[in-house]
């Protein structure tokens, strides 16, 4: 069994497993997915050549063109890998093959399902891949957005707060110890990105919505200012993902939830 997210003391606590049970057809079966839910699956991107030509195969040939653009053999790889992973995961909720699996994308970039399953509100989903893992968070009838990054030492966290961040989230970083910065900073980044994502907006709008975060360590709401391109009643959940990573998931509104379940 395949563990997607559990849930302890209102932390949501991510595993990530290997594709190959994902992708192989030992792995194939179907999934529901209740109003409101969020569902996040964590998968490390260790595929064998076998799963790696799986993956590209169920690729689109706008998918396949991306991948062939990027230089370095590991980063093609890991896209083929991820992307074969949201299609394996995807197909699950539709019944239908990885393969047949259609996406259209908005003007930036956003991708999204063109088959709905009939008289059903739509599927919507996200997905965030970085240094071998992916990160994929599927719901219905509401957009949702997710980031997933590694916390790294050699970020220049001052001068990118400072730049990027409104003033009372850059204050709240310096205020922490030189080597809390990075983990404080990354946390708000992943949170920002998650909001953006889910509206289908660029970098250019992260200093658009300001995060506050609860006193639980796990939940945080998003302010956004009278003229800015951001929808408002957007919330967030922290993620768990292991030391050394920050991830969150974002939805509108306060009633939807991050749900644990098994895979077979």
């Amino acid at each position: 069994m395949m563990s997607k997210v559990c849930i302890q003391d209102n932390d949501v606590l991510i595993s990530f497993h290997s594709i190959e049970h994902l992708t192989g057809f030992e792995g194939q079966g179907h999934t529901s997915l209740e109003l409101k839910a969020v569902h996040l699956w964590g998968i490390e991107l260790d595929g064998s050549p076998c799963c790696l030509e799986r993956c590209a195969q169920w690729l689109d040939e706008e998918e396949q063109h991306r991948a062939a653009r990027l230089v370095r053999e590991e980063d093609r790889q890991r896209y083929v890998l991820a992307h074969g992973g949201l299609r394996a995961v995807l197909s699950r909720y539709l019944g239908i093959g990885p393969d047949v699996l259609e996406m259209c994308r908005s003007e930036a970039g956003k991708p999204s399902l063109t088959r709905a399953i009939r008289g059903q509100p739509a599927i919507t989903f996200n997905m965030s891949h970085a240094h071998g893992r992916a990160l994929i968070a599927v719901s219905k009838g509401q957009e949702v957005g997710v980031d997933l990054e590694r916390i790294r030492s050699d970020v220049e966290v001052a001068k990118l707060s400072e730049r990027y961040f409104s003033p009372s989230e850059h204050a709240t970083i310096m205020q922490t110890t030189q080597e809390q910065r990075a983990a404080r900073f990354f946390r708000y980044w992943v949170s920002k990105e998650a909001v953006l994502k889910a509206q289908g907006i660029g970098l250019q709008a992260l200093s658009q919505c300001e995060i506050l975060m609860a006193a639980d360590g796990v939940g945080a709401e998003v302010l956004v200012p009278a003229g800015s391109p951001l929808q408002g009643n957007w919330n967030i959940r922290l993620l768990s993902c292991g030391e050394g990573w920050e991830a969150a998931v974002a939805a509108q509104g306060m009633d939807w939830v991050a749900q644990c379940g098994l895979v077979r």
